[in-house]
């Protein structure tokens, strides 16, 4: 089993994923100032989770396009949903290897970039990737409900079944 922040991670997308079912193309184009589009904010999270956990932690980088296209400060952009869904997917998979094998101890560590250690933990990159996903999750509800979408996720989902407090396993 991986370890705990990294189950609580995974939840998180999955609640995301939940969010995004029945998403058309042509409403993940759709851009409600000053909100950007779903698509847009897909390809960002595969921006970020390729950029701590491939990028940065790895030192491969499967999606460079995504810097300019959907990263931090890149000008506005409606990319199609299926191509930033098939990034997302592609980037999460890679991410997963690297995910599993975290510890305690490894989350403990400072976060390396380019070989410097940093002023956070790895650790505090998992969390800040997992609240980027509710973050995300809730802009996409907001901007469907402003779509006239109906029967959307009104809740956090099953997280006593999929992902319950488990207590942190000390090396």
């Amino acid at each position: 089993m991986a370890h705990p922040r990294v189950e609580q991670l995974r939840f998180a997308r999955r609640e995301w994923l939940r969010g995004l079912e029945g998403v058309s193309e042509a409403d993940a184009g759709r851009r409600l100032l000053p909100m950007n589009s779903i698509g847009w904010i897909v390809g960002h999270l595969a921006w970020q989770e390729n950029r701590y956990w491939l990028a940065q932690a790895q030192g491969t980088d499967i999606a460079p396009q995504l810097a300019t296209l959907v990263g931090n400060g890149a000008p506005a952009s409606t990319p199609p949903l299926a191509e930033m869904r098939a990034t997302w997917e592609r980037v999460t998979a890679a991410a997963e290897p690297f995910l599993e094998a975290l510890t305690t101890a490894s989350l403990e560590r400072p976060t390396m970039i380019a070989g410097v250690p940093q002023t956070f933990s790895v650790g505090s990159r998992l969390q800040r990737t997992t609240y980027h996903y509710w973050f995300h999750t809730g802009e996409v509800l907001a901007i469907r409900q402003m779509l006239g979408h109906r029967d959307l996720p009104e809740f956090v989902g099953d997280i006593e079944g999929e992902a319950p407090y488990v207590a942190e396993q000390r090396a």
